[in-house]
C-alpha cells in the first residue's frame, strides 16, 4: 500500500498510507530500523457514543501538504459522526520528535462530547521480544522501550499536559488483538505496565460547542535514554508543540525555496510538483548521507525484503537532481557516505544500509563454477559522474581535495582495468538487476565517468592521468558504437554478451536506459545514432491506453499486469522512464516550440501523482493506480532533473537567465 505522506528530518521517518494511517516510523536512520515492522497504528473517534476508526466506511478523506512544506493538510469528514477533522503532521526539523495537531469541529449544531484515539503498534528495533511499555508518572505518558531505544508517546489538549486515557497491553499473542480494542467504547484500561509483543492505546476529550471547533497535540519522541526521552518531552512542553511545528513548517518552506529560481516557464503544476518533489526526495535522505532508494515496507509481502538501502546508482543520480536544485549540503553528504563504503579496490558492492553496512544482495560471486564479481558496474561510474557534476557546480576544491584519491583516481582506474580486449567493460549486472553481460547503460555511464575523471585529473595538474582517462573513454566509445550499434535495425543493443570467439551476441530489446547515451556525454542527443534510438524508445514503449507512459523495456515482467497485448503494452509505465523521454527532447531543443514538446512528458507525471503529489516507481497500465513502493526517491529526483534541465534550456533559449546556481556549469544564457 503506498505511503501517500511521508514526514521527517533526516534521521526519523514517519510515513502513512492512503487512509491516513501511521505505518512506518524509522530511527535513528532513515530506513533502518522499521519500529513498526510496517503494522498499522490505528487512529479513532469516540464522539457521544458512537465509535469509528480512520479507516472504516463513512469518512472521506484529503490527504495532502501545506504548500511548499513538509507539515501535512489532512482533512477528514464523517457525517455519521457529525464531526470534521483537519490534522496536521510534521517531523520537528531538529529534534526527533513526531507531532500530530488534530482540529475537531462539529458539523451537525449541538454540543459534542469527542474523545480521539491513537493506537501505537510499535516493535523496537522491528522486533516485539522484550519489548515493554509502561504509564510514565514524570511526563503523564506512555513510553516505549527496549535497550538503547526508547518511544514517549504524549499529548496536550486545552492546556493540560499528558493523556487523558491511556492502556497497555499484549498484541498478537494467543486471543489479544490489541489494546485498540479496548478504545471502542470510549474508554481505557489504565492497565500500567504490559512486556513481552506490547501495543498501546492514548485518548484525548475534546468538549465541543454548538458548530464549534477544539484541538488536540499528540507527539512521539525518541532518544537513548530514559532521561533523554524526558528531556524532549519537557522541551515540547516549554517550547509548546504548535510552535515546534510552526518553526518547522517555515523551515521546510525556506529550504524548498532557498534558491532564487525563476520558476514562471513552468507551469503552476509542474512548478509545485518540483518543489513537492524537493520534499519528497529529503524525506528519504539520511542525515548520514545515505539516499535511501524508497521506505515502503509493504513491498516486503511481495519480495521479502525492502528497498530503504543506498544503491549507489540511485544515489548518484538522486545527488545529481540536488546538485541541480541547489542543495549541495545534501550532495556532500552522498559522496562523504560513498567515500566510507567503496571497496578497497575502487568499486561499489551491490547496496548498503542507512548505517553504511553491507546490505542484503542477490548477485553471486560464482557462476557456473568461476568466480565474479557481484557488482553492477554502473554504479561505481555514476558515483564519479555525479561527483563531476557536483564540483561543476559548486567549485568546492577543499572538499574535493578530500575525495579525490578515493572516489576519482581509484575507481577510475578500476574501470580502466575491468575492461575485455575491445575496451568494453567486463560483464556485469545490469541497472534492473536482472541480467549480466555488458550493458548499454553501463558502457554510456562508465565513458561519462571516465571523461569526468580525465577533467578532475586536469583540473588537478595529472595531465598523463587525464590523457588516460580519456584515451580510455574514446576507445570505449568506439567498441560501443562497433560492436553494439546494429544498423539493419538502425538501433543499439540494450546487452552485448561475450563470447569464446571473442565476439558478442546481441540482445536487441528495446530498453528506455538508452537515454544514457546522451544522459552522461557519451554521444550528442542530437547524433543521428541517438536520434532513431530513442525515437523507437518514443514509439515501441509507450503503452497504448488511455493512461500512456513509457515502460522500461519490451516485455517486461516486474510487476508486469498486461500479459497478452504486448504491442500495446510492452510493461508498466514508469515514471523514471518517461520522463527519460522527455529530457531528450529537452537536450536537443534548439527553439522554444521544441522545448516544449518536453512538458507533456512532466505533465504526465504530474497527473499520475497523488492530492499529496507523492509518485510511486510505476503505474496499472489500465487504471493507473500505483504499484510496487511509494514513494520512490528515483521518481521525484527524475521529475527535479528534469525540471532543471527545461529552465536551464529555457534560460538558454531566450538569454534571460534562470536564478540557478547550475547556470554557469550547464546552462549559460546564449
Amino acid at each position: 500500500m503506498p505511503r501517500n505522506i511521508p514526514v521527517g528530518n533526516g534521521e526519523m521517518l514517519v510515513a502513512f498510507d492512503d487512509q491516513y494511517r501511521l505505518r512506518d516510523i524509522y530511527w535513528p536512520h532513515v530506513g533502518q530500523p522499521n519500529h513498526t515492522g510496517g503494522h498499522m497504528q490505528r487512529f479513532g473517534v469516540w464522539a457521544d457514543g458512537h465509535f469509528a476508526w480512520i479507516d472504516s466506511p463513512g469518512w472521506t478523506r484529503d490527504l495532502r501538504y501545506k504548500p511548499d512544506t513538509l507539515v501535512t493538510e489532512v482533512r477528514l469528514r464523517h457525517e455519521r459522526l457529525g464531526i470534521e477533522l483537519v490534522c496536521n503532521d510534521a517531523v520537528d526539523y531538529w529534534s526527533p520528535v513526531y507531532f500530530r495537531r488534530v482540529a475537531v469541529t462539529d458539523i451537525i449544531g449541538k454540543p459534542r462530547d469527542v474523545r480521539i484515539f491513537f493506537h501505537h503498534d510499535i516493535s523496537v528495533n522491528e522486533s516485539p521480544v522484550g519489548d515493554t511499555v509502561m504509564f510514565d508518572p514524570q511526563s503523564n505518558g506512555l513510553v516505549h522501550y527496549k535497550d538503547n531505544v526508547y518511544f514517549l508517546i504524549n499529548g496536550c489538549s486545552s492546556g493540560r499536559f499528558g493523556v487523558d486515557y491511556w492502556a497497555t497491553g499484549a498484541k498478537r499473542i494467543g486471543d489479544a488483538e490489541g489494546t485498540w480494542r479496548d478504545a471502542e467504547d470510549g474508554l481505557l484500561s489504565r492497565h500500567a505496565i504490559a512486556q513481552g509483543s506490547v501495543d498501546s492505546t492514548v485518548g484525548f476529550a475534546v468538549a465541543l460547542s454548538a458548530w464549534g471547533s477544539g484541538s488536540i497535540h499528540c507527539w512521539l519522541a525518541a532518544a537513548r535514554t530514559h532521561d533523554a526521552v524526558l528531556a524532549l518531552n519537557e522541551k515540547v512542553r516549554v517550547k509548546t508543540p504548535q510552535r515546534m511545528m510552526d518553526r518547522t513548517e517555515a523551515y521546510w518552506r525556506l529550504w524548498a525555496l532557498k534558491e532564487p529560481l525563476d520558476l514562471s516557464p513552468l507551469p503552476e503544476r509542474l512548478r509545485d510538483m518540483f518543489v513537492r518533489s524537493q520534499l519528497i526526495t529529503r524525506t528519504q535522505i539520511d542525515n548520514n548521507g545515505a539516499i535511501i532508494a524508497a521506505n515502503d515496507y509493504d513491498i516486503t509481502h511481495f519480495a521479502g525484503d525492502t528497498y530503504s538501502y543506498m544503491w549507489p546508482r540511485d544515489g548518484a543520480l538522486v545527488s545529481h537532481a540536488l546538485v541541480l536544485a541547489g542543495h549541495g549540503e545534501l550532495s556532500r553528504n552522498f559522496f562523504r557516505f560513498c567515500e566510507k563504503v567503496i571497496t578497497k579496490d575502487g568499486y561499489f558492492l551491490h547496496k548498503y544500509n542507512p548505517s553504511g553496512t553491507l546490505a542484503s544482495s542477490w548477485h553471486p560471486s560464482v557462476l557456473d563454477g568461476q568466480r565474479v564479481l557481484p557488482i553492477q558496474q554502473d554504479e561505481t561510474a555514476l558515483v564519479i559522474w555525479a561527483l563531476r557534476r557536483h564540483f561543476q557546480v559548486f567549485r568546492d576544491v577543499e572538499f574535493i581535495k578530500t575525495t579525490y584519491n578515493t572516489l576519482v583516481v581509484e575507481p577510475a582506474n578500476w574501470l580502466l582495468r575491468y575492461r575485455d580486449h575491445n575496451g568494453l567493460p567486463q560483464p556485469s549486472w545490469d541497472l534492473w538487476e536482472e541480467r549480466r553481460g555488458v550493458h548499454l547503460f553501463t558502457v554510456a555511464s562508465t565513458i561519462g565517468a571516465l571523461k569526468a575523471a580525465a577533467s578532475f585529473a586536469q583540473d588537478m595538474g595529472a595531465f598523463d592521468r587525464a590523457a588516460e582517462y580519456n584515451e580510455g573513454a574514446e576507445r570505449m566509445r568506439g567498441a560501443m558504437l562497433r560492436h553494439m550499434w546494429e544498423p539493419d535495425r538502425n538501433r543499439f543493443a540494450r546487452m552485448a554478451t561475450p563470447l569464446p570467439d571473442g565476439t558478442y551476441r546481441l540482445d536487441m530489446t528495446i530498453d528506455s536506459s538508452a537515454f544514457s547515451l546522451f544522459a552522461f556525454g557519451a554521444m550528442s542527443a542530437s547524433d543521428p545514432k541517438v536520434v532513431s534510438m530513442m525515437e523507437q524508445v518514443r514509439d515501441r514503449l509507450w503503452v497504448k491506453t488511455h493512461i500512456g507512459g513509457i515502460a522500461r523495456y519490451e516485455n517486461d515482467y516486474y510487476h508486469r499486469i498486461e500479459h497478452s497485448n504486448l504491442a500495446d503494452v510492452p510493461g508498466n509505465p514508469w515514471v523514471i522512464c518517461t520522463l527519460w523521454v522527455g529530457q531528450w527532447l529537452i537536450e536537443r531543443a534548439e527553439t522554444i516550440e521544441e522545448l516544449e514538446l518536453a512538458l507533456p512528458y512532466l505533465h504526465w507525471t504530474t497527473d499520475r501523482a497523488f492530492p499529496s503529489g507523492v509518485l510511486a516507481e510505476q503505474f496499472d497500465p489500465y487504471t493507473g493506480a500505483p504499484i510496487s513502493v511509494s514513494p520512490l526517491t528515483w521518481s521525484h529526483a527524475t521529475v527535479m532533473i528534469a525540471s532543471m534541465k527545461y529552465l536551464l534550456k529555457h534560460a538558454q533559449l531566450t538569454g534571460k537567465p534562470s536564478g540557478s546556481l547550475a547556470e554557469r556549469a550547464f546552462g549559460k544564457p546564449r
